[in-house]
């Protein structure tokens, strides 16, 4: 196993196609989100991703019209969004685009493909 995979623990089912959870194009392969973390089928294990900053998403850092939600929602665990780990922080999956709640704004943080999967 290589030394720079970040294992999750085991969970009751294999992530795939039709695992049920968002998929998300991520380094040239999918990832599944899954209770606030980003999950790699590998081997024969699962490992812990997380999308680097500056990379795929675009570091937009700037307060937007969010366009996705309605103006008084604040992105948070339980929010009713996808959470995505992005870098040091937690943004959430708002149409195909990362967003980050910071000092009462919104911001994006960039677009990410999402892989319409089936239900399984």
């Amino acid at each position: 196993m290589p030394e720079s995979c970040r294992i999750h623990k085991e969970h009751s089912h294999k992530r795939g196609p039709k695992c049920g959870h968002t998929a998300v194009r991520h380094e040239g392969h999918m990832d599944y989100l899954h209770d606030g973390n980003q999950h790699h089928a590998h081997e024969n294990h699962v490992d812990e991703h997380v999308i680097a900053i500056g990379r795929e998403a675009a570091s937009v850092n700037a307060p937007h019209d969010c366009g996705g939600h309605t103006s008084g929602h604040k992105h948070a665990p339980g929010c009713g969004r996808e959470a995505v780990p992005h870098g040091d922080h937690t943004d959430y999956l708002v149409k195909g685009h990362l967003h980050h709640s910071d000092c009462g704004k919104c911001h994006d943080h960039g677009s990410i493909e999402v892989i319409e999967v089936q239900a399984a």
